[in-house]
């Protein structure tokens, strides 16, 4: 089986692992990775990335040139991929940019052509209704009219798209795993030293961006009423929200109990995630946001569950958008916006240590069988299998 992925998601190396490891799955299986030759990020990463190939055995990355380097909307590819798809003569063509995207619909237009019959597979990440104005919905219908199978990050995207006329087969699985290798439990006490953290302080921890739609407001309201607890707070990351919080924090009495701490490199957050007893996603949904076709914003799936079941730390999450899928039963789950349930969440953890054990068992197992790189590759070549027989 010879697949062809492309998104300019794989221009960072780290984000490969999952189709490493689907090209290992089986002698038969080859991978080839179609990646932009130059790629503008934007935000944090205020440069121009342009990605080396790579041959590993089975798997490569072949950067392509493209047109557009800041929307995977629009990224397409230049005539190298031409050349490469009639090398190359995919079983499966995946591009993973969306069911707007232009380089789907070149990649479908180029298989007809050169007589591939080569099945077609997208991902996407969107989990909100939408509209469409002519030309992007012609090409979406394009796209989904040609479309062999859907891979979608949670189930609100797989509804929409059924609502919007896809009735094919679909896969629901988030578009990158965890590293066991890097995600897993070691205790940090020099780090916590390093930070202040007490031995018998319980710490909860936020991993994420500091803004209003990430619930940080609703987590602090929910911890004064838990003062006559022995807690800390530690919150990893950074936002516009950053300032706002720390006042609210001395105004409400507890801003000597939390910890901040800038972004670090990704090779350094399991150590700090190791440092918690709870991970706390309390995210909202939003209306606030507007783009040229939808508006608003809800949790897409909420990747710091799984490197925190991955480290033996319980989760406890808000009910926005995939989260309650992605906990299961191997956490605790309350309505957003609710600091109450939150709070009552929290006293649950610190009060029953025999149940704070047990999610931590869980969380751990959910995360070894369903959200390891190799336990999603298995599943997406499930998928393929299906498509192909």
């Amino acid at each position: 089986m010879k697949v062809l992925v492309a998104s300019h998601t794989y221009i960072v190396d780290l984000n490969c692992e999952k189709l490493r490891a689907l090209a290992q799955l089986r002698p038969d299986v080859e991978v080839t990775v179609v990646v932009p030759k130059r790629w503008s990020p934007g935000g944090v990463q205020n440069r121009v990335i342009e990605p080396e190939p790579r041959e590993e055995g089975r798997f490569r990355i072949v950067p392509i040139a493209n047109f557009s380097q800041n929307n995977q909307g629009l990224l397409s590819f230049g005539l190298e991929i031409v050349d490469l798809l009639r090398r190359f003569r995919p079983d499966i063509i995946q591009v993973e940019q969306g069911a707007k995207a232009l380089g789907y619909a070149e990649l479908i237009t180029l298989n007809r052509l050169l007589g591939l019959r080569a099945k077609k597979v997208f991902f996407t990440w969107w989990n909100l209704p939408y509209q469409l104005k002519f030309p992007v919905s012609l090409l979406e219908a394009y796209n989904l009219r040609h479309t062999d199978g859907l891979l979608v990050g949670n189930q609100d995207g797989a509804d929409i798209l059924r609502d919007r006329g896809y009735l094919g087969p679909t896969c629901i699985m988030p578009q990158l795993g965890v590293d066991e290798r890097l995600f897993r439990p070691q205790p940090q006490p020099q780090l916590a030293a390093q930070h202040g953290i007490e031995p018998d302080d319980w710490v909860i921890g936020f991993v994420g961006r500091f803004v209003p739609e990430k619930g940080l407001r609703t987590l602090l309201t929910a911890l004064t009423q838990l003062q006559d607890k022995r807690w800390k707070l530690l919150l990893l990351g950074r936002g516009p929200l950053r300032q706002e919080l720390a006042q609210e924090a001395e105004a409400a009495g507890i801003g000597d109990r939390i910890c901040w701490v800038e972004s670090v490199p990704h090779d350094d957050v399991p150590r700090y995630i190791n440092l918690m007893q709870t991970l706390v996603l309390p995210s909202e949904t939003t209306y606030n946001f507007k783009t040229l076709t939808a508006a608003g914003w809800k949790e897409q799936f909420g990747h710091v569950l799984i490197e925190a079941m991955a480290c033996r730390v319980p989760v406890i999450g808000s009910d926005s958008g995939e989260i309650p899928h992605v906990i299961g039963e191997a956490g605790l789950v309350f309505p957003e916006g609710q600091p109450d349930a939150l709070a009552a969440c929290l006293s649950q953890l610190m009060e029953q240590p025999a149940r704070h054990e047990a999610l931590a068992q869980q969380g751990y197992d959910r995360a070894m069988t369903q959200y390891t790189n190799r336990a999603l590759a298995k599943r997406q070549l499930e998928f393929y299998e299906k498509l192909i027989a």
